[in-house]
């Protein structure tokens, strides 16, 4: 009797040993399967007996060694050449202009030109992105009467005497960065689609 007094309070000893509270986050069972080793691209640790006392694995390696061996410098990652950009699949540079007054849009893009060519099938991609992504503010014919203009005054009338001479980069630079009551919307549309929109807004303006 005495005996089974001895173990059932061992084992409610061990047991409460393993309650987690305060912080205390408790005993784990194979405590690698909870907390993976994150992978830094550019800079790792070489050492291959680094956290030997936290392995459970018979790998015989460290926990925390987390080396491509068969990199150069053991990088997961190569560096990439001095001095590049990334490119889109195009291989177009980003743009990097930030967002700028409207007075000044016209001077920051003067030399900004639409780099695809205006035919029939990217006209009708920028129709689709323009009912997407705009007709819900500027209108199914551009003239600043979408649903949201009926809550939300000054929308923009891009049929308006003002807009009608705006070149297809102020309209891109305008989606990339916003502009007036525009928020921007670089994040959501990618450079190539941002052009198609342009193009057919410039096209849009020429309907009656």
């Amino acid at each position: 009797m005495t005996r089974s007094l001895l173990y059932t309070a061992a084992l409610a000893a061990l047991l409460a040993g393993c309650k987690a509270g305060g912080d205390n986050p408790g005993l784990e069972y194979a405590p690698n399967m909870y907390h993976s080793v994150a992978y830094e691209p550019l800079s790792q640790i070489t050492d291959e007996d680094a956290g030997t006392w936290v392995n459970s694995l018979d790998n015989g390696r460290g926990e925390y060694f987390n080396s491509n061996k068969y990199n150069p410098y053991r990088m997961n990652m190569r560096e990439p050449a001095p001095y590049t950009v990334k490119r889109d699949p195009h291989r177009w540079l980003p743009y990097r202009q930030g967002r700028v007054s409207k007075d000044s849009i016209d001077i920051v893009t003067a030399n900004l030109k639409n780099p695809l060519d205006s035919t029939a099938a990217h006209l009708e991609t920028g129709k689709a992105l323009y009912y997407s992504y705009c007709q819900h503010c500027h209108g199914a014919k551009g003239e600043g009467d979408g649903l949201v203009a009926e809550k939300y005054a000054g929308v923009a009338n891009l049929k308006g005497d003002s807009y009608l001479n705006m070149s297809e980069a102020h309209v891109f630079q305008v989606i990339t960065h916003g502009a007036g009551l525009m928020g921007a919307h670089g994040s959501q549309v990618s450079p190539e689609d941002r052009w198609k929109i342009a193009m057919y807004v410039k096209a849009l303006q020429k309907q009656k």
